[in-house]
Parts: C-alpha cells; structure tokens; sequence
C-alpha cells in the first residue's frame, strides 16, 4: 500500500440487492419463509436485515439470473473522500457522488467492470462534490 494516498474509508459491506420480478411475493418469501426482519433507514423500509447488512429487493431493475448477478454496497466513513481516494489511485468513477435521502451514494468499477457501490450518511451541511 503507497502511504502517500489518501485512505479509503471503507468499513463494511451494508447493502446487497437483488433482482426480483415480483415485490410482493419476495417481501412474503424473505419475510415468513426466512423470518428476516425489515431493515429501515429513516422511515422508509428498504428491505431485510441479514444481520448487519441490508438485502435490498429490486423490482424491475435487472432480470433475476441464477449467475451472479447481486448489487454490493461498501459502506464508508464520507463517501465524497473515498471518491477522491479511488481517483488518486486511478480507479474509474461509474457514477459520481450524490445525495439520496439522507446518504451519499456513488460507485467506481473494479479491474473486470463490475460496479460496486459506495455510501456514508450525508451529514447536516454537507454538499455532494461536483
């Protein structure tokens, strides 16, 4: 690791989401065929906690696969400073930082083209780089 660049930040996976075809019927099969719980942020639920890390259902968003296909989200201390590190390090930004709800959220590609996200809470204050 070169001390001279800036740290990343990264402390977790939080997120994970999924390709579902049909919401109702995967919130049931998460829900009593698993026994997860709803997983919240705010009010607003977002899917079910796998114990720290959210599974995230995603209707309409990708045709579900029995190859690899999951959404990972790398939860960071201040997601608009891991974008500054990941471009120090030359490592290509897929989708710039911004706020949605109370969470910056951004995402960079690996050296196979996967996308992988990136979030931390958006702090009173604070701006979305531009």
């Amino acid at each position: 690791m070169n001390p001279s660049l800036p740290p990343l930040g990264i402390q977790r996976v939080k997120v994970v989401a999924l390709s579902v075809i049909d919401l109702a019927r995967a919130d049931r099969f998460y829900h009593q065929q698993l026994g997860l719980e709803p997983a919240f942020e705010g009010t607003e639920r977002v899917g079910w906690w796998l114990d720290q890390v959210i599974l995230m259902l995603k209707p309409e968003w990708a045709t579900p696969t029995e190859q690899p296909n999951p959404r990972l989200t790398l939860a960071t201390e201040h997601a608009p400073a891991t974008q500054q590190a990941l471009r120090a390090r030359g490592i290509r930004i897929a989708d710039e930082v911004q706020v949605y709800g109370d969470f910056y959220v951004g995402s960079f590609l690996d050296s196979e083209g996967n996308k992988l996200w990136f979030c931390s809470p958006a702090n009173a204050g604070d701006t979305a780089p531009s």
